[in-house]
C-alpha cells in the first residue's frame, strides 16, 4: 500500500488526487466537487490490486519421482512452500475486507473499504458497517461513529441501506470520511492506526491498518456510508 501524500498548497493537486484514489467507488468527483466547485477534471477509476499467488515453483508442482543422476543426499523439493500472500487466506467468515487509500483535501479525509466474498457460498450485507477506531494497543478510541456521511459532507453521497447479495468473487465497498479539524487546544488530536470493521454488528470483524492512520484531529467523529455493491473488476 501507498503511504498517505501529504498535503500540498495546491488546492488543485489535492483534488485530483482524491479523485485517482477513490473515482472508481464514485466518491472521487463528489468531493473534488465540494473542495472545487469550479475545476474541472475527469475522473479516473482506480485499479484494484491483484491477489494472484507470487511467483515461482510450489512444493505441489514438483513430480512425485526425483530425477536420476542427483547427488547422494541432495533433494530437489524444497524443505517447505514458499509464504503465500496474505490476501490469499480467506477467513472463516467468508469474507476479507482492505482499506483503500487514505486521501486528504483540504481537511476532509475519505476512505474505501472492500469487501470482497472470497467464499464458495453467497455472501448478502444489508446497511451499515460496524467500525471501531483503535489506538496502538488496538483499544477502542472515544469516537463517534455516524451512519451517512451528511454531518461531515454533503460531498459524498450515501445510498442508503440496501440488500447486496455477493457471489463468490464478488466485492462490496463502504465509504469512511472524517475531518482532522483541531478546535480544541486542550483536547488532544486523535490520530489511530487501526479500524476494527465489521460486516454489520453482530457478525465476525477484521483489524485493518489504512496507510498512514485516522488523523481524526479534535471532531471525535467518523462518518459511513452503506456498503453498495462494487462493479466486476473494480
Amino acid at each position: 500500500m501507498i503511504p498517505t501524500p501529504r498535503r500540498t498548497a495546491s488546492r488543485v493537486s489535492l483534488a485530483t488526487a482524491l479523485i485517482l484514489a477513490v473515482g472508481g467507488c464514485g466518491l472521487g468527483e463528489e468531493i473534488e466537487r465540494e473542495v472545487n466547485p469550479d475545476l474541472d477534471l475527469p475522473s479516473t477509476s482506480a485499479s484494484s490490486a491483484g491477489t494472484e499467488r507470487p511467483g515461482g515453483v510450489h512444493a505441489d508442482e514438483l513430480p512425485d519421482e526425483l530425477p536420476e543422476g542427483l547427488p547422494s543426499g541432495l533433494d530437489a523439493r524444497p524443505t517447505e512452500a514458499p509464504s503465500a500472500d496474505p490476501t490469499d487466506a480467506c477467513p472463516s467468515s467468508g469474507v476479507r475486507m482492505l482499506p483503500g487509500l487514505v486521501e486528504p483535501a483540504m481537511g476532509l479525509r475519505a476512505m474505501t473499504v472492500t469487501l470482497t466474498n472470497c467464499g464458495t457460498e453467497p455472501y448478502t450485507v444489508n446497511g451499515y458497517p460496524s467500525v471501531q477506531v483503535l489506538d496502538e494497543d488496538r483499544e477502542p478510541v472515544d469516537v463517534r461513529v455516524l451512519r451517512g456521511p451528511e454531518k461531515i459532507t454533503t460531498g459524498v453521497p450515501d445510498p442508503g441501506p440496501h440488500e447486496v447479495t455477493l457471489k463468490p468473487g464478488e466485492s462490496a465497498t463502504t465509504s469512511l470520511v472524517w475531518r482532522n479539524t483541531v478546535t480544541e487546544a486542550d483536547v488532544p488530536a486523535v490520530n489511530a492506526p487501526y479500524l476494527r470493521v465489521a460486516p454489520a454488528k453482530g457478525r465476525p470483524a477484521q483489524v485493518l491498518t489504512p496507510d498512514g492512520g485516522l488523523d481524526l484531529g479534535t471532531t471525535g467523529h467518523l462518518a459511513t456510508g452503506a456498503w453498495t455493491k462494487a462493479p466486476r473488476g473494480s
